[in-house]
């Protein structure tokens, strides 16, 4: 696991889980950050405003330049 996918699990997905939110994972290639929202976040109407914090984190805590490719996903209880 590398240090973003770590930091993304272990520290931004609870900050996101405190407003009903959740936030996945997918893949780092190069300097894109491939992440899925779901619950709240996937209807959220300031998701850009969401993934700019979470890029100026990742650069302040990791000193790491990110570009979030975001996908939004229905929470889990509507995808089956």
């Amino acid at each position: 696991m590398n240090k973003v996918q770590t930091y993304v699990e272990k520290v931004l997905q609870p900050k996101l889980q405190g407003d009903g939110g959740w936030v996945e994972f997918v893949s780092l290639e190069g300097d894109v950050l491939t992440l899925v929202f779901r619950g709240e976040c996937s209807k959220c109407l300031i998701l850009e405003r969401c993934t700019s914090w979470i890029e100026s984190e990742i650069d302040r805590e990791l000193k790491k330049k990110v570009k979030v490719n975001a996908i939004r996903k229905k929470p889990y209880f509507q995808d089956v």
